[in-house]
């Protein structure tokens, strides 16, 4: 697999310590970090995921 900079799915729920079913219920509901489909796959900018956790601490 080619490491394009993005994450997976698995990687963010790896990463905020979630089930990966946690974020795509999120998506589901508008909330979580934002995600872009690349063809049938969800994938996020890691410095997009990182700058949602620090908003929620901040809130």
């Amino acid at each position: 697999m080619v490491n394009d900079g993005l994450w997976t799915v698995r990687e963010v729920a790896a990463y905020l310590r979630v089930p990966q079913e946690t974020l795509y219920r999120w998506r589901k509901v508008k909330y979580g970090p934002p995600a872009a489909r690349v063809g049938r796959h969800l994938r996020y900018e890691p410095e997009t995921v990182r700058a949602w956790v620090r908003a929620q601490a901040a809130a």
